[in-house]
């Protein structure tokens, strides 16, 4: 009986429908995967276009010196240390005025002409006449102790006598006093701010003449004094810089520059400022005694960052500013304020020189935004 070949051909067919089978299940499979991952990619493209990008305008930062400026107003006026009172220590005339008020003078310069009172020269003469008595008197007395004629006191007396009439002659020619007319010259330059008296008075011994005030910035003394708001004044130190103009419309674009010299301790009971003083060089400009001034006192001076202000920001965490990185993204820092100068702030912080500071539409920014500046270009 022969072989029937049916049930060897069945396992032949059903391997190949089994390959069959798996080929197109694999198919399918790349298939979705493929599509899955075409979709995920346009999610991804969709989600960074709907990503807003902040337009922004930015400016270089860099680390410069930079002061808490404290404003004061006063007038160009010396001290009390910088006044000198021209006087007389003997009675005598004024023959002649030459000198008005506010005059400039310089060392030398003749004030005005005085005669000694007639007393006066006669004490002077007096004291000389006395001297050359004392003189001859002790040399007299020396003679006889010499000879045995005159006693150990007798001669201490005379010596006595005789240094007492010198001191008498020392003091009077201290005075100057002198007969006739004597020109009284000016001991500094300076400005003469007040006559006391006029031609043809008699003036007492020590009565103020005339006041001149001196310096013109050539000492260490002060030509301006200045009235600052108490709470500033502590903040203020001798040697800080000061930037001097008029209140005036001609003088308040001619800046003078000086320094404090001195910085009062306690409140002015008239002004309800503290009292602060300048050395200025005024030389022959325009800010003549009595001058008006307001000025700029630069306090705290020190290096930090110099940013504008309208750049930084402040929250809940302190202040802080942008800086743009170089793939266009904001990054957050934080800063602390050290000086506020005008428009300006001095600021410490981790900022980084070479990337941009924004200044305009940061009030849009959070930390790793995408921006632009104002031309539409990335930054």
């Amino acid at each position: 009986m022969r072989n029937s070949p049916l049930p060897t051909s069945r396992p032949r067919v059903a391997a190949v429908a089994t390959a069959l089978a798996c080929a197109a299940l694999l198919c399918v499979a790349l298939h979705a995967v493929s599509v899955a991952h075409a979709a995920g990619a346009a999610s991804s493209a969709d989600e960074t276009a709907s990503q807003p990008v902040v337009s922004v305008q930015t400016v270089r930062v860099q680390r410069a010196e930079i002061a808490q400026p404290v404003r004061g107003f006063g007038i160009v006026a010396a001290s009390a240390a910088n006044l000198t009172t021209i006087n007389l220590p003997y009675v005598a005339r004024i023959v002649q005025m030459r000198v008005q008020s506010g005059q400039t003078v310089t060392r030398g310069t003749p004030l005005f002409v005085v005669q000694a009172d007639p007393a006066a020269v006669l004490a002077a003469t007096q004291a000389k006449s006395a001297m050359t008595l004392a003189q001859g008197e002790l040399a007299r007395t020396q003679s006889l102790y010499d000879k045995g004629l005159a006693t150990q006191s007798q001669l201490a007396t005379a010596r006595k006598a005789a240094d007492d009439a010198q001191q008498a002659l020392a003091a009077q020619n201290q005075t100057g006093v002198a007969s006739g007319n004597k020109v009284v010259t000016a001991p500094l330059d300076g400005v003469v701010l007040q006559l006391s008296a006029a031609q043809g008075d008699q003036v007492q011994a020590g009565a103020a003449i005339l006041q001149l005030a001196g310096g013109n910035a050539k000492d260490a003394r002060a030509n301006v004094m200045l009235g600052v708001e108490p709470s500033d004044a502590g903040a203020i130190h001798a040697g800080d810089s000061v930037t001097l103009r008029g209140l005036s419309t001609a003088l308040a674009n001619t800046p003078v520059n000086g320094r404090v010299v001195l910085v009062g301790a306690a409140v002015n009971q008239q002004s309800q400022l503290v009292d602060v003083g300048a050395n200025v060089p005024l030389g022959q400009s325009a800010f003549i005694p009595g001058t008006r001034v307001r000025a700029e006192i630069a306090t705290r001076s020190g290096t930090h960052w110099v940013v504008p202000r309208a750049a930084v920001l402040k929250d809940d965490q302190g202040a802080y500013v942008f800086q743009i990185t170089a793939q266009n993204k904001a990054r957050r820092v934080a800063v602390s304020i050290r000086i506020e100068n005008g428009e300006r702030y001095g600021v410490d912080g981790p900022l980084d020189a070479a990337q941009g500071l924004v200044t305009s539409g940061n009030y849009e920014l959070k930390d790793g935004m995408a921006v632009r500046t104002g031309g539409g270009a990335p930054r």
